[in-house]
């Protein structure tokens, strides 16, 4: 394999990482959940350069793992342990090509950190609304690849959204180039609509033609208690009807997550003077000033006091508030992880039904898993829930370890089997990877699952392209 590897390093710029110590940090997933083999990890400059290497592997019968900021949460961007495979990094596609205000777009490679596209967006005057806990190392290739969500969703949808074009190199080695700034385009099938939320599977991104909004004025944040979650929907539509689309956020939280957070990150403090079952964060982004922004919210907030659908809240009052509000949202994966293991779950569910799952799941666990702790939050304005398990807190020895970690095959099927029930999907905004391949095939159709592998073998016909993720093997279609 060394002459090989040798002509593939002649046939491209850029670095190429055969050593194991070189190899070694792209081979295991920021969870530390998977961890592969690999014969090189490829970092390719422009978008020739990944097709020189797309067609090397495919001349060679060597699969291809695109990798972008290596934060995915499902085992996408991890090889496998058979070492037939090469990690493709994307991290050197790091230019800003062109940003059109007018237009109101920018044009970026795929590793492109989502942080910088923002700051790029800013000192032009502009938004890029797309935002994650994991914004400065994750890139836009992933974040398109896995059609990411985050918080704002509600009002500026997820990266698919927020992207009119791209330019992917193809299984073939080809370069397509789909980097048009348009947000009207009716010339046959929607080729950029394949490659966004395909995670690599079918062929590898490497620019992106994104949108830009206008720079809000103000943006003001509130933490409400809510006595339960159908009393945060009837927020939210109370919340929708009177601040229509500066309604960009609206998070709910159970006091277990926040407690999480009071405990595990010294700075937070709950704003509010007494604790209640469930929390609610909003946020109002306003095109007149904040004074405008914070009045209406405080209306909002009067209403919903009235009507019993909140008990108490809080009205960020500087940015510094603001901030500390959104840290007790955003701080709780990071202690919740600190609790050590857990069992999480990215699901979405109609939102007239988010309450009826909660209640339903709730009692469900109680009774059969009634020592574990359930953290529930999410981003209730688009209907998709973080709904995970950590141990009880006498449990959380060495010694339970094992224990737990038996439930978890169990409690996915339980929560998952909920979710189809109910309309839902059981994967929202972190894509299946291999951590939720093959439950997403349990669920879907035959028809489902026929169309998906006819659209990968027709784009990826030697099969290269990030195997074993997304897709079940074909021999399962028969059975």
């Amino acid at each position: 394999m060394k002459s090989e590897l040798e002509e593939l390093r002649r046939a491209f710029s850029g670095r190429l990482l055969i050593e194991d110590e070189e190899k070694a940090p792209f081979l295991t997933d920021w969870r530390r959940k998977w961890a592969g083999k690999a014969v090189a990890v490829a970092q390719p400059e422009s978008a020739a350069d990944v097709a020189a290497v797309v067609r090397w592997c495919a001349d060679h019968g060597i699969a291809v793992v695109p990798q972008g900021g290596n934060t995915g949460l499902s085992g996408g961007a991890t090889p496998d342990a058979s070492g037939r495979a090469l990690v493709l990094s994307l991290a050197r596609l790091n230019k800003v090509r062109a940003l059109d205000t007018l237009n109101n777009t920018i044009t970026v490679e795929a590793g492109v950190t989502l942080q910088q596209v923002q700051e790029a967006a800013l000192e032009a005057g502009r938004l890029f609304p797309l935002s994650l806990a994991a914004e400065g190392t994750c890139t836009i290739g992933g974040n398109l690849a896995s059609n990411a969500g985050g918080v704002q969703v509600l009002r500026y949808g997820n990266a698919r959204e927020l992207c009119l074009g791209l330019e992917a190199v193809t299984a073939r080695g080809e370069v397509w180039d789909g980097l048009r700034g348009l947000r009207k385009d009716n010339t046959g099938y929607d080729l950029r609509d394949l490659f966004i939320g395909s995670e690599g599977t079918l062929g590898v991104i490497t620019a992106a033609v994104l949108k830009l909004h206008p720079l809000p004025a103000a943006q003001v944040a509130a933490f409400v208690a809510v006595p339960d979650p159908a009393s945060a929907l009837a927020l939210l539509q109370l919340a929708q009807a009177r601040l229509g689309a500066g309604l960009t956020a609206f998070e709910l939280m159970s006091d277990v997550c926040i407690a999480l957070v009071e405990k595990h990150v010294d700075s937070a403090r709950l704003p509010l003077a007494e604790r209640s079952p469930w929390y609610v964060l909003l946020e109002v982004s306003d095109n007149v000033d904040e004074a405008h922004a914070s009045a209406a919210i405080e209306g909002l907030l009067e209403a919903a006091l009235e009507q019993e659908l909140a008990t108490d809240a809080a009205l960020s009052a500087s940015l510094a508030q603001f901030r500390a509000m959104w840290a007790l949202r955003e701080d709780i994966s990071e202690s919740q992880g600190a609790e050590g293991r857990t069992i999480k779950h990215d699901i979405a569910l109609p939102i007239s039904r988010i309450a009826e799952f909660i209640e339903l799941m709730g009692a469900e666990i109680a009774r059969r898993w009634p020592n574990e702790r359930l953290v529930v939050f999410g981003h209730l304005g688009d209907g998709n829930l973080h709904y995970n398990l950590s141990p009880a807190a006498d449990r959380l020895a060495p010694e339970h370890r094992a224990a737990f970690e038996a439930l978890e095959e169990p409690v996915n099927r339980c929560v998952h089997d909920t979710v189809a029930a109910l309309g839902g999907s059981i994967s929202a905004e972190h894509g299946l990877g291999v951590l939720r391949r093959d439950e997403s095939a349990r669920h879907k159709s035959s028809v489902d699952l026929r169309l998906m592998h006819a659209i990968k073998s027709a784009l990826d016909p030697q099969g290269i392209m990030n195997p074993g993720k997304l897709l079940p093997p074909t021999k399962e279609l028969s059975e």
